[in-house]
């Protein structure tokens, strides 16, 4: 699925960073500081729409439709494949190390 085939389809999307694999590069908060932050501990963490840093374990945020290509930029550059798109719907993983 193409960024511009999800835009299309306006298939609700969420994203979560798993911590484990996080190397704390901060590619993701570089290209969509509105969705990532980097915390205290030197790891990526999602944000909430209320821009609170969510930190508990497997957190997700949904994907806001205006930066779906930044998130999605955002998982394909980051060095420790940490960063997972999927769709709410169904949970399948469309973007991520575990994308099909």
């Amino acid at each position: 699925m193409t960024v511009e085939q999800a835009a299309v389809d306006s298939e609700a999307l969420e994203v979560w960073i798993d911590q484990d694999l996080c190397t704390g590069d901060g590619i993701c908060a570089q290209y969509a500081p509105e969705v990532f932050e980097l915390d205290i501990d030197g790891l990526a963490y999602v944000k909430g729409p209320d821009d609170e840093l969510l930190q508990a374990r497997g957190a997700t945020t949904p994907v806001p439709l205006p930066l779906l290509t930044d998130v999605v930029d955002s998982a394909r550059e980051c060095p420790g494949d940490c960063i997972h798109v999927r769709r709410i719907s169904d949970s399948v993983e469309i973007y991520g190390s575990d994308a099909e």
